[in-house]
């Protein structure tokens, strides 16, 4: 029997507990969308709509499709990890 595939929520929530943990700091750049594909073995599409659930919960801001210093390749994710409004 194959695994269950994850589902952009179940990454989105993924990415969220990396936040939490410092893994990406504030301000931090996320790995592009066929990075973030490779990593959880999903589709493209899928990477890109977990990040788009992150922007929509206010997680991490900016914008997709924009090409960041330090990611390449026309789908890096210019999106930057929000900082807490909670003090530490």
């Amino acid at each position: 029997m194959s695994p269950i595939p994850l589902s952009c929520s179940d990454i989105a929530a993924d990415i969220t507990s990396k936040i939490d943990s410092g893994e990406y700091q504030a301000g931090a750049k996320l790995p592009s969308y066929t990075q973030l594909a490779d990593l959880y073995s999903v589709s493209f599409s899928t990477a890109a709509r977990a990040v788009a659930l992150l922007r929509d919960r206010g997680v991490v801001v900016g914008s997709p499709g924009r090409v960041s210093s330090s990611l390449t390749g026309s789908d890096a994710v210019s999106i930057a990890v929000r900082a807490s409004p909670y003090p530490g």
